[in-house]
């Protein structure tokens, strides 16, 4: 049997590739907070929500208060863990002194997001990497993809560098996508004419 959560996760890959992408445009200027206190007996709790909140998009803001932009949903994670009574979950607006740039600052590490943007533009910005075939060279291109933007918090573009790689990097992805399509549709099918059918029983 899988693990709990795993179709979660992979409907959530596949809502982070084609439907959120990698640069978040919104105007909505709010935030979600999530603060708890764990005692030492259930350190494994605590270091399970911290996993979990992280692949879900937050930040350690302070020492217990967790921050993500928009509207985050964390019931599920919650209940999962059985965290429900050890758990404050609430929406926010930054008010001076503070300002949203800066909570982006202090929270999330955007040299380390930005350079995975930058490697995957570096392996694919410069053509189709050698790959045995498009429908190879498309999987891996999905995979690598993948591996960045489900590690990216989606933060507010309004508070990035106006150079943020993921622009670029999500239209050099895109791009390759669809240049592979056909060929590797081709081949996904002929590889399914070829599989040998074995009768049942």
């Amino acid at each position: 049997m899988g693990r709990p959560g795993r179709p979660g996760r992979l409907e959530d890959g596949r809502r982070r590739i084609w439907e959120t992408g990698a640069v978040n445009r919104s105007a909505n200027g709010g935030w979600t907070l999530v603060a708890f206190s764990l005692p030492d007996t259930r350190r494994g709790d605590r270091h399970d929500l911290r996993r979990q909140l992280t692949w879900a998009g937050f930040g350690l803001l302070q020492n217990g208060l967790w921050v993500a932009p928009g509207a985050r949903d964390v019931t599920a994670i919650v209940e999962q863990l059985g965290l429900d009574g050890h758990v404050t979950v609430f929406s926010a607006q930054p008010a001076e002194p503070t300002e949203a740039a800066s909570l982006v600052a202090k929270a999330f590490d955007t040299e380390t997001i930005a350079s995975r943007y930058q490697d995957f533009l570096e392996k694919w910005d410069a053509g189709r990497p050698s790959f045995p075939d498009d429908l190879t060279r498309q999987l891996m291109l999905h995979t690598d993809w993948l591996h960045v933007v489900r590690r990216d918090p989606h933060l507010p573009a309004g508070h990035l560098p106006r150079d943020w790689p993921a622009i670029q990097a999500e239209t050099v992805f895109r791009k390759l996508d669809e240049d592979l399509r056909d060929g590797a549709a081709a081949l996904a099918a002929g590889t399914l004419e070829l599989l040998p059918v074995h009768p049942a029983g």
